[in-house]
């Protein structure tokens, strides 16, 4: 007691205080006015170097002349009226003003004084990081990618044509990841990542980005979840500083979470209870795949959005919103060796987590056609036909994806021109195919006329697939499928965007960006034999789902 007293009569305490919250307030306005005038990365670091000498310094200096014995002594014979404050600061002051007129030098001099090469005997004492650099022909020589400590995963792309830059955030989790219990978990963190962090109120993660002259998105599938975002490149201090705090302090408020349920239950009313595609297709769904995670719906069931819990939610962001579980891509202009900086000093120091339990469970085999009928008030009545199918990476999916636009791919696609101009007996048909990260299916899709003879427009669809089988194409429909396809490839790497969404879904579904470039030769050498062998292999009745939806007066009239 008798040393704190002697501490507090001597304002040594007062002193500690003192240089405690000057220095947080110089680290905080001289730091602000650094970020402003796009000081480098070392200004920061060397303002909290000079900080952490000189508070250590001032509380040594009032010990050793107002508390130690020789310090006690030494004071008698100088000038008493003279406060610890004002002795200790006048020696820490000059030492510490020293330092600070260094540190502006070296600021003016690095923008002032010319770039020079270190000579070839310094540059192996000095080596700059190594990012990983294409090695397969045909990927652009100027993309880099790298993995920070932490595990997030970082592409780069650099186009400087306009001085734009679009970010994709990839996050591995989807309706894949869920299960019954917290279904639509995935949907409705996509909602919740704009709803406000522990710095952020609601509203203002997007009134942030639109002032700096940015825009955002998200989706959310079967597989991903996907966050986009449109910038300048003079926004991208703010992109990197917004998108790592809803990472870091995404804010699960009840109050919002309540909110947040209303609004998903209110979509799920408006995409499939008050949907006839919606509502056949989620049916379809939940048939098609007996075991799978596929089988939910992406929104989730009513009485899972009725029912999460807090706990649901903190587990789940926690575990798929770890950096180790997302990838990030970045094209436009930007610097890779920049922009790996920035997102090492935005997302390094956020945890890596345990990695997500893997999806073991494998469809099995159908062992024959299941079909459904669905009733529902519904002028034009629905068919939907799916069979089981590959994943992104089973070596049928890219002929599949060319004999689909053979099928259904335009108004003069071969089902088209039979079911809705020649014989007129659909209003409209198309077809797509999953290439998920698990085995899938081909879906075609129908609308029919009033009225129409449900059974055999199903069969005369099926006769046809049977055809396609047993004939396969011509080679001028496969040019003509591979010419569009081609075409649709080239337009969509024209754009910043283009490029972002393709060498991130490479990544991500492909295991490598760099087979987001090899697509082109590999259309051009698919033949017809290929995609006969892939109509047979897939459509099999015995494989095959098929969904009706029809109003309850159809019923009974037939």
């Amino acid at each position: 007691m008798a040393l704190f007293s002697e501490l507090r009569r001597r304002n040594v305490l007062k002193v500690a205080l003192l240089y405690a919250i000057a220095s947080l307030l110089i680290y905080w306005i001289v730091g602000w006015g650094l970020l402003t005038l796009g000081a480098p990365p070392w200004a920061n670091e060397f303002l909290l170097l000079v900080l952490l000498i000189g508070y250590p310094v001032a509380l040594i200096f009032a010990w050793s002349y107002e508390i130690t014995p020789g310090g006690l002594k030494k004071s008698l014979d100088v000038d008493q009226t003279q406060s610890i404050v004002f002795k200790t600061g006048q020696k820490l002051n000059a030492a510490m003003s020293v330092l600070a007129v260094l540190g502006i030098l070296a600021l003016v001099g690095e923008r002032l004084l010319p770039t020079f090469e270190l000579p070839k005997i310094i540059e192996p004492i000095l080596p700059s990081p190594v990012y990983e650099s294409p090695d397969k022909d045909g990927v652009p020589a100027e993309i880099r990618a790298h993995t920070l400590d932490n595990g997030l995963r970082i592409i780069v792309w650099p186009d400087h044509d306009i001085p734009n830059v679009v970010m994709y955030n990839f996050v591995r989790a989807g309706a894949r990841n869920e299960y019954p219990g917290i279904t639509g978990l995935s949907h409705f963190f996509e909602h919740m990542m704009f709803n406000g962090t522990e710095r952020r109120a609601q509203g203002e993660f997007d009134e942030t980005m639109e002032a700096a002259g940015g825009a955002n998105n998200a989706y959310t599938s079967s597989d991903l979840t996907v966050y986009q975002d449109w910038f300048p490149r003079s926004a991208l201090g703010v992109i990197f500083e917004l998108e790592a705090d809803r990472l870091e302090n995404l804010a699960i408020d009840p109050a919002v979470v309540e909110t947040e349920r209303g609004i998903v239950y209110s979509e799920r009313r408006r995409g499939v209870d008050n949907d006839n595609f919606g509502k056949l297709y989620e049916q379809m769904m939940a048939t098609a795949f007996a075991a799978h995670p596929y089988q939910f719906p992406v929104i989730g069931w009513p009485s899972d959005i009725e029912n999460w819990i807090q706990e649901d939610l903190e587990t789940y962001f926690r575990t798929y919103y770890a950096p180790n579980n997302l990838t990030m891509v970045f094209t436009g202009d930007v610097d890779a060796e920049e922009l790996f900086e920035m997102a090492d000093d935005a997302f390094g120091s956020i945890a890596a987590q345990d990695p997500p339990q893997k999806i073991r469970t494998v469809e099995p085999a159908q062992q024959g056609a299941r079909h459904i009928i669905v009733e529902a008030d519904a002028e034009t009545p629905l068919l939907h036909i799916a069979f089981h199918a590959g994943s992104a990476t089973s070596p049928e999916t890219l002929p599949l994806s060319v004999l689909l636009n053979v099928l259904v791919g335009g108004d003069s696609s071969r089902l088209h021109q039979l079911f809705v101009e020649n014989e007129q007996t659909a209003l409209s048909i198309g077809g797509f195919q999953m290439e998920g990260l698990d085995p899938g299916l081909v879906y075609f899709y129908l609308t029919l006329p009033p009225g129409a003879e449900i059974a055999a427009t199903e069969a005369r669809l099926l006769r046809e697939l049977q055809k396609v089988a047993e004939e396969g194409v011509t080679d001028a429909e496969l040019l003509k499928a591979t010419n569009i396809m081609i075409a649709d490839y080239w337009r969509g790497l024209s754009t910043i965007n283009g490029k972002a969404a393709a060498i991130g879904q490479a990544e991500v579904f492909l295991g490598d960006y760099q087979n987001a470039f090899t697509l082109p030769d590999e259309l051009a050498a698919i033949t017809t034999d290929e995609l006969k062998k892939v109509a047979a292999d897939v459509f099999d009745v015995a494989q095959m789902t098929a969904g009706v939806l029809r109003s309850k007066a159809t019923e009974e009239s037939e």
